[in-house]
């Protein structure tokens, strides 16, 4: 059995529980050949260097990540406008973090002063609207630490952390108060200033 999958078992079998913390601080191209090296793992670096290795979506969460960002590009497929990105890319922030959000929305104003890079590189664009969406396994406080801190922390317009389970949606806008959106049936998620025209039905979302 070859080195990458020794290491890579006892990494999935711990993955069923929680995600994995590295506590070790990694430079940034450090991070680059561990993710490199295990490409099939999603990983996370912080602004402490710290690497996250995420859990694995269940059923329930790969659907609703699913139907957001389904719901997001239909919304980019009408309009043109900017990029959509998915749960995995990496996203390299101003703060020295690399971030994968469930979906993510940059427009063309950012986009066009991005410097030109492959693409295999990671997208060095601080997006305008990000979603977050809360699995089981997922701590509600280190969502909304990440939230308010990385996403809006380093320039993002407009953000959701939607967790299903409460049936509660933050909603995080620029120099505002983040607002609770409490209840999913009949309420609608708009792109405001931000996306005109976007909207995301939550009854979509709501567990059965």
């Amino acid at each position: 059995m070859s080195q990458p999958e020794v290491i890579n078992n006892p990494i999935r079998e711990w993955m069923e529980f929680a995600p994995i913390t590295l506590n070790k601080p990694m430079s940034r191209e450090e991070f680059i050949q561990l993710s490199s090296k295990f490409p099939d793992l999603q990983m996370e670096l912080e602004e402490s260097g710290k690497t996250i290795i995420m859990t694995p979506v269940k059923k329930g969460s790969g659907k609703n990540e699913l139907t957001v960002s389904g719901y997001l590009f239909i919304w980019y497929l009408k309009n043109k406008s900017g990029e959509v990105f998915s749960p995995s890319t990496g996203i390299e922030l101003p703060d020295g973090s690399i971030r994968c959000p469930d979906c993510a929305w940059v427009s063309d104003e950012r986009l066009a002063i991005l410097p030109e890079s492959s693409d295999e590189d990671f997208l060095k664009a601080v997006p305008d609207f990000v979603v977050e969406i809360r699995s089981q396994s997922d701590d509600l406080d280190r969502l909304q630490k990440k939230m308010s801190d990385t996403w809006m922390g380093n320039g993002v317009r407009l953000a959701w952390l939607i967790d299903p389970y409460e049936e509660v949606v933050h909603i995080y806008r620029v120099g505002e108060e983040v607002q609770l959106l409490k209840g999913f049936q009949g309420q609608v998620l708009k792109g405001e200033e931000v996306m005109p025209g976007m909207e995301l039905p939550l009854d979509d979302l709501r567990r059965k």
